[in-house]
Order: structure tokens, then C-alpha cells, then sequence
């Protein structure tokens, strides 16, 4: 129930789609005798569309998720193994073209190559599933594999995890595969802004891991002013996203606290 609310009412929720919505209904209702009402309904949308588009609102929002972690520090030494969230992949494009069709969350496989060629010993779990609400049981680790190959790391030595829907099961199924030891130091590699999110959910479940952010999304200062409406738009639709996805987790217990912290 918990996956199907999140995929139906997020969809609904998100700014754009729901100031559009009440700016429709308004419309209609300026058909009827509250006309008055609904002329006030319209404009009410558009000034708030206006405001999240073309306001530094999205990206100050991000930022705040996006700074929480700071970036790894190498100097701690050689991890035991890393687990590399999924979302980086479109699996609707990577079928349409038959190979793997990466996403604005790209920085997430960048970070794999990277660490895979940093640090040779470590062991290695990319987590993605189907998070699809309709399933069609393609998962996203599937179209990982000709990637591994043009990064020169051996497909054998990432373990895929494939059953996850969402975070709170990308952790579980990292842990049950992974299988850490007492006393090893495990990397987590998501988007910066999906971080806080990700680190309470294993956190959760008994597996330490230590933040490893990437696929930043706004400056060092914090602030970012968009030339177009639909730029400033997306950021406040993943920023109330996922500020949204942080409540509903912490109230059903899926993280300890509201916003989880190093």
C-alpha cells in the first residue's frame, strides 16, 4: 500500500501538476455562478506557478538536502565496499533503443567507474530495481551491464540487486546481498539531494554506511536563478518531492529522524 501511495499521490502532489489542476478547476468554476471564485482560483495558480518557477525557492530547498552531506573525504582510506544507488538509468528509453539510456542522476554511474578504478579490492552492489507502478519485471540493473564494460570494470565483480521498488528497500536488499562485516567501512553513492533520505534508511536497518553525495543539482552558494520557467519548475518539484518523501518516511519509521544528518 505504502508503494502505491507514494507512486499516485506524489504524482498528484507535485507543484506543477497540482497548481495546473487548481488553475483547471477554476477554469470550470468561472463557467458557473462562482465565477467569482474561480477567476480567483486561476490567478491564484498562476502567481503560485510563477513564484516556483521563476524563484530561487526550488534550488534554496535542495540545497538544504544537498548540503547535509559534505563530500567523502579519501583521506580516511580504502572502503571495504560501495553500494550505488539506482535512478541514473531510463529503462522506458533503454528498451526504445535498445541500449542504456542514462538519466540526470548519471553522476551516481560516473561515481561507480570511478571508485571501481579508485579502489580495486572493494566490493561493489548497484541497487535498482523496478520502480515502475506498473511493473513490466524489466529492472534497471539489467541495462548495467554494457555500461560496466565501456567503464573496463569486470561484470562479475558488481553484485546486481534487482528486487528494490524504492529506498527503503534499495537498503534492505543492499544489506542482505552485501552482506558487511563488523568494523567495514561501506560507501553509499546517490544524488546529493536524495543523501539525507538514503543514509537514514540504512541507518535503519543496522548497515553504517558513510555518505559519498554526487549529481549536485545547485551551487555551493545556495542560490540559483532560472531564465526559464520549467528549470525553476522541475527543482521545486524534486525539492517538495523529496522534502515529502523525508516526512512520510519518518512518520511510517522507515528513518529515525525527519532530516538524518552525518
Amino acid at each position: 500500500m505504502f508503494f502505491v501511495l507514494s507512486k499516485t499521490l506524489a504524482l498528484l502532489l507535485l507543484p506543477s501538476n497540482f497548481l495546473i489542476l487548481l488553475g483547471a478547476f477554476g477554469l470550470v468554476l468561472a463557467t458557473t455562478r462562482y465565477a467569482r471564485a474561480g477567476r480567483r482560483l486561476i490567478i491564484f495558480s498562476f502567481v503560485l506557478l510563477a513564484i516556483a518557477g521563476l524563484s530561487p525557492a526550488g534550488s534554496a530547498l535542495l540545497h538544504i538536502l544537498e548540503s547535509r552531506f559534505p563530500p567523502w573525504d579519501a583521506s580516511r582510506g580504502a572502503p571495504d565496499g560501495i553500494v550505488v544507488l539506482g535512478g541514473s538509468i531510463s529503462k522506458a528509453r533503454s528498451l526504445d533503443y535498445d541500449e542504456p539510456a542514462v538519466s540526470g542522476e548519471a553522476g551516481r554511474l560516473v561515481a561507480l567507474a570511478k571508485l571501481s578504478r579508485a579502489y580495486p579490492q572493494a566490493r561493489i552492489v548497484f541497487s535498482g530495481g523496478d520502480a515502475d507502478l506498473f511493473a513490466d519485471g524489466r529492472t534497471e540493473a539489467e541495462f548495467i551491464g554494457p555500461l560496466l564494460d565501456a567503464f573496463g570494470v569486470p561484470r562479475a565483480r558488481v553484485m546486481l540487486e534487482d528486487r528494490s521498488r524504492n529506498t527503503a528497500e534499495n537498503a534492505a536488499f543492499s544489506k542482505a546481498l552485501g552482506q558487511p562485516k563488523s568494523g567495514e567501512r561501506w560507501l553509499l553513492v546517490t544524488s546529493a539531494w536524495h543523501m539525507p533520505r538514503a543514509v537514514g534508511c540504512f541507518r535503519r536497518i543496522g548497515f553504517d554506511v558513510e555518505a559519498y553525495p554526487t549529481a549536485w543539482r545547485t551551487r555551493r552558494t545556495g542560490v540559483t536563478l532560472f531564465d526559464r520557467m520549467s528549470a525553476g519548475l522541475l527543482a521545486f518539484d524534486l525539492a517538495v518531492h523529496e522534502w515529502a518523501g523525508l516526512a512520510s518516511y519518518w512518520l511510517t519509521g522507515r528513518i529515525g529522524e525527519l532530516l538524518p544528518r552525518p
